[in-house]
């Protein structure tokens, strides 16, 4: 008896697969989506709402997984995921409309998490006007060696240079609004000729005041906009873009053990907070960065960046800092450091991520236009 001879497809274009099969060409891009699987965690259904979802996708042959006392009623929520190909998840969200206890607004939820969109990524450049920073403390302390290093982030292909002048390594200690201002203006006053975007990392509503009069684009807020209490209603006065990270702790106690019950969920549900937090002070521009090495394990920073594209059903755009961290195990050696941080990135990249936060802007560029033409 013949053999048969299989092989899982893995990451591929299956509108190319499926034609190159024989499959009818006119047709092929209308299934596509029949092959394409979603996994969606829904939160804090009633116990009739799951009941309904879970039956619904039975019925369609897909499957929704919730708390085995759902169908008793002896409890009042429950979670559910639900999973299917992207073709069936989109029948199971229609036939929602006509469901009670109001399923039909499910609907709009469920599509609005298939919705695809092709995500450039953008290259945010490191320039650090520190002393004590963890990679490349003291280099750019002085004036013209920060104008070098700014003008070479550009000429490697940075789209934004993200500029701090407050460490907020694990255990750094801050530093005054006025101090840091001291280190900023001069290089500010300097960007002002060369057209890129500028990004201040300051958790200092002061010094967020101050360098967003003098033309920054966006503050870079390590603490998710906890640090200082009218750093939101700063951001929102000068109508600019605020980076919102999930920080477990502050610089000075976070990596003092940081365990979590569900590492991503409670990420979720803190920037998700964060979010509706700017929104309310009326700031229209956020991207969130879930905060790789503040307040996190190895472990944990590596579960992120492997689940990264959950954070997409949050809205924002997406940045994520991995560069030349502690995580990656190496000690000194930048070079190494650049290259373990790029195979990072590449799944960052595969998965969506809108900026990348790196200090060897030219390695990743290059590897940006390799890739684009994949």
């Amino acid at each position: 008896m013949k053999d048969f001879l299989i092989k899982e497809i893995v990451n591929a274009d299956l509108e190319h697969e499926i034609k190159a099969i024989g499959f009818e060409a006119n047709y092929t891009a209308h299934v596509v989506d029949k092959y394409s699987y979603k996994n969606l965690k829904i939160y804090a259904l009633t116990a009739a709402q799951a009941n309904i979802l879970k039956q619904t996708a039975l019925s369609l042959g897909a499957d929704c997984a919730t708390h085995r006392e759902v169908i008793t009623g002896k409890i009042d929520t429950a979670d559910c995921i639900l999973g299917g190909s992207i073709s069936t998840l989109r029948k199971i969200a229609m036939k929602l409309e006509n469901q009670p206890f109001g399923l039909k607004f499910l609907k709009d939820a469920i599509l609005h998490q298939l919705q695809t969109t092709r995500t450039h990524t953008q290259l945010v450049g490191i320039l650090n006007l520190t002393q004590n920073s963890f990679s490349d403390g003291g280099l750019y302390w002085d004036f013209d060696a920060a104008k070098e290093k700014f003008l070479s982030l550009i000429e490697d292909g940075a789209d934004i240079i993200d500029i701090g002048a407050e460490s907020t390594k694990p255990f750094a200690e801050p530093v005054s609004a006025k101090d840091q201002l001291e280190k900023l203006m001069p290089v500010l006053d300097f960007a002002r000729a060369h057209e890129v975007k500028i990004s201040i990392d300051t958790r200092s509503a002061e010094v967020a005041d101050e360098v967003l009069r003098h033309g920054s684009y966006i503050i870079n807020d390590v603490s998710g906009l906890d640090y200082d209490v009218k750093m939101a209603e700063t951001i929102a006065k000068h109508g600019a873009t605020v980076v919102i990270q999930h920080s477990k702790g502050t610089p000075e106690t976070m990596q003092i053990a940081p365990t979590y019950e569900n590492l991503m969920d409670e990420i979720f549900f803190s920037l998700r907070e964060k979010i509706e937090k700017a929104r309310a002070c009326g700031i229209e521009d956020i991207i969130i960065d879930p905060g790789i090495g503040f307040g996190k394990t190895n472990e944990h920073n590596v579960e992120i960046i492997k689940r990264i594209g959950e954070l997409k059903s949050l809205g924002c755009p997406i940045m994520l800092g991995v560069s030349r961290k502690s995580f990656l195990g190496v000690q000194g050696d930048n070079e190494l450091k650049d290259a373990l941080t790029l195979g990072y990135n590449s799944i960052a990249i595969q998965e969506g991520v809108n900026y990348l936060r790196v200090h060897n802007i030219k390695l990743h560029r290059q590897f940006l236009n390799s890739f684009s033409r994949i």
